[in-house]
């Protein structure tokens, strides 16, 4: 199943309500799993990003519609990208020509 990582930026409406960040984080469970989204790992992160998030899903259409419903929120603003296991991505170069 593809994998994606999500960015996440606390908004200046996140971060001023930030002890709502649990409920929020609730939320975001729900939500991830009403599109088809699952959420594996979240971490806390410092540099450019706030949040780091895992998520499985069957295909890349489901994880553009979780950033747009959780940006829409107000809360946070997102980036995503696909990402490939290790051996995922050592298998696709053995098989490079």
């Amino acid at each position: 199943m593809p994998m994606f990582m999500c960015l996440l930026n606390w908004t200046e409406q996140g971060i001023r309500s930030i002890k709502e960040a649990p409920k929020r984080a609730k939320a975001a469970q729900e939500l991830a799993k009403k599109v088809g989204v699952e959420i594996k790992e979240v971490y806390l992160t410092s540099g450019d990003s706030d949040l780091l998030l895992i998520l499985d899903t069957p295909n890349g259409d489901n994880v553009a519609k979780f950033a747009l419903a959780i940006g829409s929120l107000g809360s946070v603003r997102t980036r995503t990208a696909r990402i490939w296991p290790q051996s995922e991505y050592l298998k696709m170069i053995s098989e490079l020509p």
